[in-house]
């Protein structure tokens, strides 16, 4: 469904691709262990931590990957429907300040970007949602996030218990944000803070206490950290930079990288959900969004020092800006040379698969994650399919 979703996003169709986002209570509040999967993983890493580790004479790497904080499969929806259910459980739900959660302010349907409007449209958030509704979203999100914590905290716990916490270095990230309901979307494939802003941590020997590092970094920063840390030699072609001139206590301009460190991060994103391929380039109080091959659709400037909840696209007000961050933007990539190119594999790949598929295309295509909206009127998108070719 992904790809066929991805690869179609060109045609001329609005299809929900989504479960329309929920939350479920499970259990009552005794319930610590909501994601048992990923606390079975929890435990095999504590337990090679307290058998292994311990023992060790070189140093070790160990990776710990969670599926928490996403949303759960949403069976309500049919098996071909996505992960829309946000899931806890009151031992969880505790733990979070109801009257904290900010209620996030939305643009009507008239003024969204045409984006937008297909990204909240394809996951299922132009229905009516009460203030109920967001709120406890937002609120099982974070319930979520508070059971994420304490698995850290069981690994924390175990190193400290090994003796091993004041010679390990821990870094603590996500791949992507969750909207939670902000520009009446939920879930990730978005360039606004909810989605493109992820958590960072990094604790251990030689990282200064309780300090916020100021300076956009990526994840593709991760990568020569951890080289770093294991004194291999970085090689020179990477795109990223090690963090740990930024993370140890000397200050940072008595740190003299091989390279200097660019000022801006950029992101890609060519998938499903969003009807473009979509760059960003983050520099200072700036970002800056721009689509397909920069001018077809409209780009987005925001300033996040003055608009933090990025409500006020103000690209035109500052064309010299954003023609600024347009150059820089091209010299790093040709966004509408990329662009041209997705466009092309997308039909490319979509034509392979359907002819792999022969007399059982139809069926199979109705049957996707948008079956709902399909099957009412399957010829009508076959159609807008076939004239898309």
């Amino acid at each position: 469904s992904n790809r066929v979703e991805a690869w179609t996003r060109d045609v001329d169709f609005l299809l929900r691709q989504e479960g329309r986002p929920m939350v479920k209570l499970t259990g009552d509040k005794t319930r610590v262990r909501v994601m048992e999967a990923d606390w079975r993983t929890t435990d095999k890493a504590v337990d090679w931590i307290k058998e292994e580790a311990v023992n060790l004479t070189q140093p070790f790497v160990l990776y710990l990957g969670l599926n928490l904080p996403h949303p759960y499969p949403s069976p309500y929806a049919g098996e071909n429907f996505g992960s829309s259910t946000f899931l806890t459980s009151p031992y969880w739900l505790e733990k979070v300040t109801y009257e904290a959660i900010k209620i996030p302010k939305w643009s009507s349907f008239s003024e969204m970007h045409p984006v937008d409007y297909y990204s909240s449209y394809t996951k299922n958030c132009t229905g009516e949602f009460t203030k109920q509704e967001v709120r406890n979203i937002r609120a099982f999100y974070y319930a979520m996030c508070a059971e994420t914590d304490a698995m850290l905290g069981e690994v924390i716990s175990a190193l400290r218990d090994a003796g091993l916490l004041g010679k390990t270095i821990l870094i603590f990230t996500a791949d992507h944000g969750e909207l939670a309901m902000e520009h009446r979307q939920f879930y990730k494939m978005s360039m606004y803070e909810g989605s493109s802003h992820v958590p960072l941590l990094v604790m251990g020997p030689g990282v200064k206490e309780q300090q916020q590092v100021p300076n956009v970094v990526s994840l593709v920063d991760i990568y020569p950290t951890m080289l770093e840390i294991a004194r291999i030699p970085v090689t020179q072609n990477l795109s990223g930079h090690s963090l740990m001139p930024l993370l140890r206590e000397k200050a940072e301009n008595e740190v003299s990288p091989r390279r200097p460190r660019p000022s801006w991060v950029l992101s890609e994103f060519h998938g499903c959900n969003v009807n473009s391929s979509t760059y960003m380039l983050r520099t200072g109080k700036w970002k800056y969004i721009t689509y397909s091959d920069g001018h077809s659709v409209l780009p987005q400037l925001f300033d996040l020092s003055d608009d933090p909840d990025e409500l006020t696209n103000v690209a035109i007000k500052f064309p010299v800006i954003v023609h600024s961050l347009d150059k820089i933007l091209r010299s790093i990539v040709n966004y509408p040379k990329v662009s041209s190119s997705v466009q092309e594999y997308n039909k490319r790949q979509f034509t392979t698969w359907k002819q792999s598929l022969g007399q059982n295309y139809s069926n199979v295509i109705a049957n996707l994650r948008w079956h709902q909206d399909w099957l009412k009127e399957p010829k009508k998108y076959e159609n807008a399919i076939d004239k898309w070719l």
